[in-house]
């Protein structure tokens, strides 16, 4: 019998709640095919799968609630540090505020299906000031629509998760070592990009003694404030004279611009 098979029989329930609890806290730990091996493994073992759904959604709720109570209390700053942590922290923030901006309160419902979102989707509902009830009513159908998905797939696919378990056991180590080294490559990709990136926007920064000796040597340069909806709401504080473009909208927005002016943007 598979080593992983064995574990989740020895340990079933309890081991299923610390998993999901480590990784909707943060841990970089994959739940899922664990939840699909128990899904196949409650065909032939005494495992049930509802306990497995809701042992799993006890877990979530309680470690997104411990997110959502720190996004209420400390605001941005939780969620900026979550997405400093990411391997894509330049678009983190924006691109998560978006999904909240065109969904509402909704989009937990589908967050943990959506990579880097689901851990930072919590916090952002704190945030934007969200009743609690209401929070746990959205992030509970979402647990439960992300574990009961797992699960199903393992009992239809019972047959295929047994043949694909029997060949990683024929492989051994090596077929850890390769998974392995698969996700370290990803992991120097996204870090190379990255620096990259920041080398790149290092040349093209302005700082804020620049950007006041400009105006008072009276180039006058046009500053937009290209910060999403929910990020200007959460912090109204801006640079004087600013004018607020919404960054989907900078393309259009930077044709009707005067071409004369130096034009300095910023964001989150």
């Amino acid at each position: 019998m598979n080593e992983l098979t064995e574990f989740v029989i020895r340990y079933g329930l309890p081991l299923i709640f610390v998993l999901v609890l480590a990784e909707q806290l943060g841990v970089p730990i994959p739940t899922l095919p664990v939840l699909v091996v128990a899904g196949a493994l409650s065909i032939e073992h005494d495992l049930s799968v509802w306990a497995v759904i809701a042992v799993s959604v006890g877990a979530a709720t309680i470690a997104d609630t411990l997110w959502y109570v720190l996004g209420r209390r400390k605001g941005r700053r939780v969620l900026e540090t979550l997405c400093r942590v990411s391997l894509s922290p330049d678009s983190c923030v924006r691109q998560t505020e978006g999904l909240f901006e065109r969904w509402g309160m909704p989009a937990l419902v589908v967050a943990k299906f959506v990579p880097g979102f689901s851990t930072v989707a919590p916090p952002l509902a704190g945030m934007t000031g969200v009743g609690l009830g209401r929070f746990l009513f959205y992030d509970a159908a979402g647990s439960a629509l992300w574990a009961g998905a797992a699960v199903l797939g393992g009992v239809i696919f019972h047959r295929v998760v047994d043949q694909l378990l029997g060949l990683l056991e024929s492989f051994g180590s090596t077929a850890v070592e390769l998974l392995l080294g698969g996700l370290v490559l990803v992991v120097l990709v996204k870090w190379y990009e990255r620096r990259r990136f920041y080398r790149t926007l290092r040349m093209a920064r302005i700082s804020v003694d620049e950007l006041s000796r400009a105006r008072e040597d009276g180039r006058d340069p046009l500053v937009l404030d290209v910060r999403s909806a929910p990020a200007r709401a959460s912090d109204p504080w801006r640079i004087a004279g600013a004018v607020p473009l919404a960054i989907e909208d900078l393309d259009t927005g930077l044709a009707e611009l005067p071409r004369e002016r130096e034009i300095v943007l910023y964001c989150t």
